[in-house]
């Protein structure tokens, strides 16, 4: 059984600084190191006095210590990582750009004032789980012991019980709306038309390389790699089937 410095250090890097960096925030603001106004999304400063800061510190909040931030953090843990290491392996600029674009839908979506929420790290959170739940659509999912599902439904199972347990609806709803949108863009669309219409920018791709983070980019899969694969009887995989990836618990 690895150690826990073992297990950080297996982790693939764009989940590890992402849930490095939304500990180590959340911990500065539960110390009463950063004050939560200071970094949270509020659009007037960031264009009055050019608080630009506040449209990336947004997401690195999960709320204050408790079993729901727990809870968040180990989501980062299984599904960012999951997909990371199946569907996006050796493809980290393109995982890179999904959270990017997720990042950036959400700060959109945010601008609506009925979806307005000063900290979207659950929301990006969400949007990882929504675009897992939709590459492992038929993994089994048991929660808290109590039922079990399929992963496909494992978001909407989510945001019910936040909701039950009285959690503001929003975060939830704009990460399932993100996730969507990119799980559209990049899987839905070109398997119904053959057109992909959302790439990996250049620009993130020589990113990725400067700075040697993660395995390289196969030139095959420079912008998406083929969706279509096949299913057991034969016929080609439809969309929201995912892509049948085996899990390593």
């Amino acid at each position: 059984m690895s150690s826990p410095a073992e297990y950080y250090k297996s982790l693939p890097p764009i989940s590890k600084a992402y849930g490095t960096l939304c500990l180590v925030f959340t911990t500065a603001c539960q110390l009463g190191l950063v004050d939560l106004p200071d970094i949270a999304l509020i659009y007037k400063p960031v264009f009055s006095r050019f608080q630009v800061w506040r449209l990336i510190t947004t997401f690195f909040f999960l709320g204050k210590f408790s079993i729901n931030f727990g809870i968040r953090l180990l989501m980062i843990a299984r599904y960012g990582v999951q997909l990371e290491k199946g569907p996006f392996e050796r493809r980290t600029a393109d995982f890179l750009w999904m959270m990017i674009f997720g990042a950036l839908s959400l700060l959109v979506l945010s601008a609506i004032p009925i979806f307005w929420t000063p900290f979207l790290g659950i929301s990006l959170v969400f949007m990882l789980l929504y675009v897992w739940s939709r590459e492992f659509p038929n993994a089994q999912i048991n929660i808290y012991g109590l039922v079990t599902l399929k992963a496909f439904y494992l978001p909407w199972a989510m945001l019910a019980m936040d909701v039950i347990f009285g959690a503001p609806l929003a975060p939830d709803l704009l990460g399932i709306i993100a996730g969507h949108l990119f799980y559209f863009l990049t899987v839905l669309h070109p398997l119904a038309t053959g057109n992909i219409i959302l790439r990996t920018p250049r620009w993130v791709n020589k990113l990725v390389a400067r700075w040697r983070i993660g395995g390289p980019t196969p030139m095959h899969n420079s912008a998406q790699p083929d969706r279509t694969t096949r299913v057991a009887d034969g016929t080609r995989s439809a969309a929201f089937r995912g892509r049948s990836y085996r899990l390593n618990d």
